[in-house]
């Protein structure tokens, strides 16, 4: 019978493990967890891997750990970052934890399994002098094995360097791998690849104290075939959270998957059977029929029903050329489920097409998007523009208020106009 790490195993999570009698150890319950820094007030699509991570283990009756780093991330990880962190102040970053809280609270709502238990780290941490740390915790760590970890490496040899406030980073965070063993009977840390050495900084500072053995596992970073980073667009990070990116524009973006990138993508982010997978990929020659349901499962899970029939009414609605009249009331449910621009009356009527679509992200230059409108690629409510010179008349004005631009097959904004004085 499979076990999770046979599972994760097969649907290409896995990049290495501590020790592969894991594999054994997870025929029976155990507590695992993953850590997250909160350097900003919503997690990204990188993130999710991890979630996803636990969900698995969860749904094998394992209890999920959820680590914010109140402490750590006064600090930031250098692991897979070529300099060092802005740092965050207290404040700041008071907020960013309660709101990736109040986010796992709701998105493990709809997972199967044990209760997930979500933990502060600076509950644990903060309560030490800086004397007693060095004392207690830091005469268990060694320079040279320290420098020895890949990430120390290539920060020492950047222009930069490395600051000794990052350098101590894995040293607190082997302390969390510790402290949750001892507090919570924790054995089991998961990360991204980059986070190997801060993993095995936790298993050996552990053994160090004599503590039970602990297992660490990392899994493959989101990447995409051409070796980027998913949860990158040119407008920015892939948030999860509705407050920073509409569940439209999220849907969108998972649309908008390559063909090579989107089978490993449907095995990593979402629950969906290995074998019917393959029948999604056996059926690639309808175009989109695979984003399509990538896009589907993954907002489901981070955004709820809700948000993904939000996210489908705004698609359809406002399809390029979709048979569909335009209406102010239209626009206005869906202006804040996609990209919009404010504009005063002046600055649209009489400007031009291409104009707009610049001003409004759509198109990288004029040059381009002449290009785009030549195939054409480009429409203004709905009807497509034939000449890349066509200008905005008052007339195209839904309403008065409202012009919907859309540049190829996935790219759209909403012109919001100013009333005319």
């Amino acid at each position: 019978m499979k076990n999770v790490i046979d599972v994760l195993i097969e649907r290409g999570f896995i990049d290495q493990m501590t020790h592969e009698e894991l594999r054994k150890a997870t025929c029976q319950p155990l507590k695992v967890y993953v850590g997250f820094d909160p350097t900003a007030d919503s997690l990204h699509l990188g993130h999710l891997i991890g979630i996803m991570g636990l969900a698995w283990f969860q749904r094998f009756g394992h209890t999920p750990y959820v680590i914010l780093g109140g402490a750590t991330g006064l600090i930031g990880d250098p692991s897979g970052r070529s300099s060092e962190r802005n740092l965050l102040d207290v404040q700041t970053l008071g907020h960013n934890v309660r709101s990736i809280e109040d986010f796992f609270h709701r998105i493990f709502q709809k997972t199967v399994g044990p209760k997930p238990v979500i933990l502060n780290n600076n509950d644990w941490i903060g309560q030490f002098t800086l004397v007693d740390f060095l004392r207690d915790v830091g005469k268990h760590f060694r320079i040279g094995p320290m420098m020895a970890k890949e990430m120390v490496r290539t920060r020492l040899q950047s222009e930069e360097g490395l600051s000794f406030t990052e350098f101590a980073y894995q040293i607190l965070q082997a302390y969390d791998f510790y402290y949750l063993r001892q507090q919570h009977g924790v054995s089991i840390q998961m990360g991204g690849s980059d986070q190997w050495g801060n993993i095995t900084a936790g298993t050996e500072f552990n053994r160090k104290l004599g503590g039970d053995p602990l297992f660490g596992l990392t899994f493959t970073l989101l990447t995409r075939s051409d070796g980027k980073k998913f949860g990158k667009s040119e407008g920015g990070a892939i948030w999860l959270s509705s407050d920073r990116l509409s569940a439209y524009q999220f849907y969108q973006y998972l649309f908008s998957i390559p063909d090579a990138d989107v089978i490993r993508l449907l095995k990593m982010l979402t629950f969906l059977d290995l074998d019917e997978i393959q029948s999604i990929e056996s059926g690639m020659h309808v175009p989109n029929s695979a984003q399509r349901r990538l896009a589907e499962e993954v907002t489901r899970f981070v955004h709820g029903e809700e948000g993904l029939q939000a996210a489908l009414r705004v698609t359809e609605g406002i399809a390029p050329g979709a048979d569909v009249k335009l209406s102010r009331e239209m626009l206005q449910q869906v202006a804040e489920d996609m990209p919009n621009v404010q504009l005063p009356f002046s600055e649209v009527v009489g400007q031009k097409f291409l104009d707009l679509a610049l001003k409004a992200g759509l198109i990288p230059s004029k040059s381009e998007g002449a290009r785009l409108i030549k195939n054409g690629g480009g429409y203004l409510n709905h009807e497509r523009v034939a000449d890349p010179a066509r200008a905005i008349d008052a007339s195209d004005l839904i309403d008065g208020l409202y012009l919907l631009l859309s540049v190829g097959k996935k790219k759209q904004a909403l012109i919001r106009i100013f009333p005319k004085n």
